[in-house]
């Protein structure tokens, strides 16, 4: 089993910059990949950001140049750099990691960004 906490969401205004972070915890030497995702009011939850466990990363079309994807494997921590943010990046925030044979999620943060 793994476990995950996000942290580092909250309301900002268009243009600022939020941070979120996401600690594992348990089985993390099975941890693969690790990725953020998110989920808007009525929408189906999308892939935000990705990155491997050799450190390879993959973004959304929609973030590419304003969100940075990081993991440090020390603190069993990934992060996930926002910066110039939208409104339509308004949404729950959710960090996923990627093992055999299971992925495992964490209970989501709310990003709010007002315009």
């Amino acid at each position: 089993q793994v476990q995950l906490v996000e942290s580092g969401g909250g309301l900002v205004q268009a243009g600022g910059s939020l941070r979120l972070s996401c600690a594992a915890s348990g089985r993390i030497f099975s941890i693969d990949a690790m990725a953020w995702y998110r989920q808007a009011p009525g929408k189906q939850r999308e892939l935000v950001a990705s990155i491997s466990s050799g450190g390879s990363t993959g973004y959304a079309d929609s973030v590419k140049g304003r969100f940075t994807i990081s993991r440090d494997n020390a603190k069993n921590t990934v992060y996930l750099q926002m910066n110039s943010l939208k409104p339509e990046d308004t949404a729950v925030y959710y960090c996923k990691a990627a093992t055999i044979p299971s992925d495992y999620w964490g209970q989501g943060t709310q990003v709010t960004v007002s315009s």
